[in-house]
């Protein structure tokens, strides 16, 4: 296996400019996707995103690297704290969107995976964690876009 890319294609009965508030709000990301976020979606924005509860709260550091309303929003994420995200420190996530019918079309990338220098094993779970992440996620990403439609 090549572990050098997480591609999902979906397709949400909701419009590009609602689907790109629901990525890029710390508000409706938390929703679906994060328990917390905290960042301004604008390129060159720095912040984190926190998973998990008190007892077990992981925090990673997001770079929102492009932000175009309606059609593109992708980060650097996974970076140290400390460290300006870039290629070999942090994994870069893109959403796509382009209209469909009704709804949108959202194409997500993840890559850098091979980039990051991890032993082989280490490589393997960290791409097959963030995969599975992704299959779980994005299925809430659609629901809550179409509820939050439907709520308006």
């Amino acid at each position: 296996m090549e572990h050098g890319q997480i591609e999902r294609t979906m397709h949400i009965e909701a419009t590009p400019e609602v689907v790109y508030e629901v990525i890029s709000s710390p508000t409706h990301l938390k929703e679906w996707w994060p328990d917390d976020a905290d960042l301004e979606p604008v390129r060159g924005a720095s912040g984190t995103l926190t998973f998990g509860t008190d007892e077990k709260r992981d925090v990673v550091a997001i770079t929102v690297v492009d932000a175009e309303p309606h059609r593109l929003f992708s980060f650097r994420w996974t970076h140290p704290a400390d460290e300006t995200a870039a290629v070999g420190n942090s994994l870069f996530v893109t959403f796509e969107l382009a209209p469909s019918g009704d709804g949108t079309t959202v194409r997500m990338t993840e890559t850098g995976f091979r980039e990051m220098g991890w032993e082989i094993a280490v490589l393997e779970q960290q791409y097959n964690e963030h995969s599975s992440g992704w299959d779980g996620y994005l299925p809430r990403l659609g629901s809550y876009a179409t509820g939050l439609i439907a709520s308006r």
